[in-house]
């Protein structure tokens, strides 16, 4: 991610901080779902079995990005603590062809 122009590195932020906002969103159980995909962002969800079978064969990492505390009690096994405050500053740690699946429950 060195090699990434400002403005690249500027859309990535905001496209990992997007996903964590929505991914963090909580839903009554009577309500409708989000859409499979963001038409203002086209940004695609991704479903549980497909989430699990990417971490699985190493095509895709999890970002937790709750605060540390919450990452210490329970996280999935394997996924990366990246508290939503500190992306800007860690992007450089992942590599930018990676497929990264944040989540903050």
């Amino acid at each position: 991610m060195r090699n990434l122009s400002s403005t690249s590195r500027g859309l990535l932020v905001t496209t990992i901080s997007v996903l964590a906002i929505l991914g963090c969103s909580s839903l009554a159980p009577t309500q409708v779902p989000y859409p499979t995909e963001d038409p203002h962002l086209d940004i695609s969800r991704v479903s549980l079995a497909e989430a699990k079978a990417a971490f699985d064969t190493g095509a895709a990492i999890f970002i937790d990005v709750r605060g540390t505390q919450s990452y210490e009690v329970s996280h999935i096994p394997g996924a990366i603590s990246l508290p939503g405050e500190q992306i800007g500053s860690r992007l450089d740690e992942f590599d930018k062809g990676q497929w990264i699946i944040t989540y903050c429950t």
